[in-house]
Formats: structure tokens, sequence, C-alpha cells
């Protein structure tokens, strides 16, 4: 069974329209959950940019990677490559990213279970990321795993510095997200929820992927991935846009 995204608008080309479409779809976005608890296939996602990333025409390579929980082997990896037509805008840079990972995620032949995004759901201004169009888009449930947080704060002594603790990412009043800690004694993510997964249980994923580094293998194999893409699709112009293997 393959993944099957329908994409019922045409993507938005400038900030107004991109604006309006984020309004209509969060209302979709289910942040209940209460998600998989014992999910066998998880995917990654993640992209790579040429350039700076900030620029129309930029060369895009999205990539999705599905791990095996029990023994966190890839399953399966697909990737594609666009240019990116949206402009950079803060708040709305998913729409630089969606159309490719969207032809990556067409390309599986195995449906996962969750996704995991490199990037935010909730903890975004508009409260509407890429994991929650993601999971809308696919309905599948999906969160967000974040390297750096967008919006919110968190007071740095509800963290303690052992593998499993987390604070409470706050903005304007609201929780958004976790700063969660994968391992003793570094740099936490911040998860936060996107669809169809309540925020427990997407920490509890990410922790389970992550039994020996900071990142999840979810989010270290799709960025080992997107910029391999990126890498031979700029040295190789006329090579194939799309690839899966697995």
């Amino acid at each position: 069974m393959t993944v099957r995204v329908d994409v019922p608008y045409d993507w938005p080309t400038d900030e107004a329209s991109a604006l309006a479409l984020q309004d209509r779809l969060r209302p979709l976005a289910d942040h209940r959950g209460p998600g998989p608890g014992h999910p066998r296939l998880v995917a990654g996602l993640d992209v790579a940019y040429a350039g700076d990333g900030r620029g129309t025409g930029d060369l895009v390579a999205a990539a999705v990677v599905v791990i095996d929980t029990a023994t966190l082997e890839v399953v399966e990896r697909a990737t594609a490559t666009a240019t990116s037509t949206f402009p950079y805008v803060p708040g709305l840079f998913a729409y630089r990213e969606l159309p490719a990972l969207v032809e990556a995620l067409r390309l599986l032949r195995n449906t996962p279970e969750l996704l995991l995004c490199d990037g935010h759901g909730l903890a975004h201004p508009r409260r509407f990321g890429l994991a929650c169009h993601l999971g809308v888009l696919t309905g599948l449930p999906a969160a967000g795993v974040a390297k750096t947080p967008f919006v919110g704060a968190y007071d740095p002594a509800d963290l303690a510095g052992t593998r499993g603790s987390y604070a409470d990412l706050v903005d304007a009043g609201e929780t958004v997200g976790r700063v969660l800690r994968t391992q003793d004694g570094v740099k936490p993510v911040f998860v936060s929820t996107g669809h169809l997964v309540d925020l427990p249980t997407a920490c509890a994923q990410v922790l389970a992927l992550a039994p020996a580094y900071r990142l999840p293998e979810t989010t270290r194999q799709a960025d080992r991935l997107s910029r391999d893409a990126l890498a031979e699709a700029a040295a190789r112009p006329d090579a194939p846009a799309d690839t899966v293997e697995g």
C-alpha cells in the first residue's frame, strides 16, 4: 500500500494566498491524538537546499526515510528534487518544501504509521507548521522534531540534564510543544504535534527512536539522504529527479 497524497488546491505563489490557505487548513489539524503507541514503521522527512535557501528558483531535495522501530533499520528511502517557487517568508517556509516532500511521499511503497518532520507543527506563529500541513494532506499522524525553536520559551530550570527530561514550550500563554532531552547532557530537541497525535505520544516516539544520538534515527537518516540527493542533482542536472530505494 502506497502513501496517497491528494493536494486539492494549487500551491500558493504569494504570501496572501499562503496565509489564507493556512487559515483554511488549521482547523483540520487534530492535536488530541492519541496517535500510534507502538508503530512499526515511522518515516523521517527532511529537505536540503542549494545556496542559502532564501531565493526562488533554488534547487530543493526532499528525502523520506522509513525506519523499522524494532531494529532501527531503514526499510525504504525516497527522494524528489524540485526548484522552489515560493519566496522566503518566515512562518511560510513550508510552502518552499511541501511540493518536493509530497512527491517523495508518493514514491513510498510502505505506508508509515507516523511522520516525523525536521521542523515544527503547533509550535508555529499561526499554529500550523510543516508537520500540521503534511499530516492534514496525508491523513497520517505527524509531529515536528526541530533542532532549534521557532516560537515560544521555556524555563531552563525545568529541564533536567538527563535523558527523557522535558520542559513545556510556551508561546503567548499556550503550551505549543516540549523541549525534550534525548541524551544525558546534550542539547534538547523541540517537539510539537502536527496531526492525529498528542504531545506525550509524539515525545515517547522521538525518545524511542533516539537511543544513542541527540536526533532520532528518522531525522539523522533523512538529513543525510536529502544532502546526498541534493549533491547528486546539482552534479547531474539531467539525472532523474525522483528516486526510491528499499
